[in-house]
């Protein structure tokens, strides 16, 4: 039987009290016994970004981070997101752009094109394929994707929503 541990979270605006083995990996638990499924596992190893969360605002692989490690955090997922008001400009500017090819890195890309518009660390297309390296696809060749982006911080609703 595998040692567990009460963790205390706020994921998606909802407080959430949960014991986990204190092996489980934040994937494993979102996909598991909080049936998320939105967020994916791709590499299993953070390299691919098809687990993209944000953890306290920043952006991390959800398949490389412990549980236990969100304990008092706030975790936003892909369900967080289609959730949220604020993002209705990043959803809008995926579908404009045709940013969607078959689904299954386009979780991931919209946590991290979320959390590239929150920090606004760069808003040219150079700085933002930069900062979407550590998301994979095999669809394209993120010309879409860069231009949703690129779409979204030069909207006046952005990431602010509709």
């Amino acid at each position: 039987m595998p040692l567990l541990h009460e963790i205390g979270f706020v994921l998606n605006g909802s407080p959430i009290r949960l014991s986990v083995p204190v092996t489980m990996t934040v994937l494993e638990m979102l996909r598991g016994p909080l049936n998320l499924t939105g967020t994916k596992y791709g590499c299993g190893e953070g390299e691919c970004g098809a687990c993209t969360v944000l953890v306290d605002g920043l952006s991390l692989n959800a398949c490389i981070l412990l549980a236990v490690e969100c304990d008092g955090r706030e975790i936003t997922s892909i369900e967080g997101l289609a959730a949220d008001p604020a993002a209705a400009g990043l959803r809008r500017a995926f579908v404009e752009a045709g940013a969607v090819q078959c689904g299954f890195c386009t979780p991931g890309m919209v946590v991290q094109g979320k959390y590239l518009l929150d920090t606004r660390t760069g808003t040219d297309r150079a700085a933002i394929a930069r900062g979407l390296e550590g998301n994979l696809c095999r669809c394209t060749g993120y010309r879409k994707v860069v231009d949703a982006i690129e779409r979204a911080m030069g909207s006046t609703e952005g990431a602010g929503g509709d």
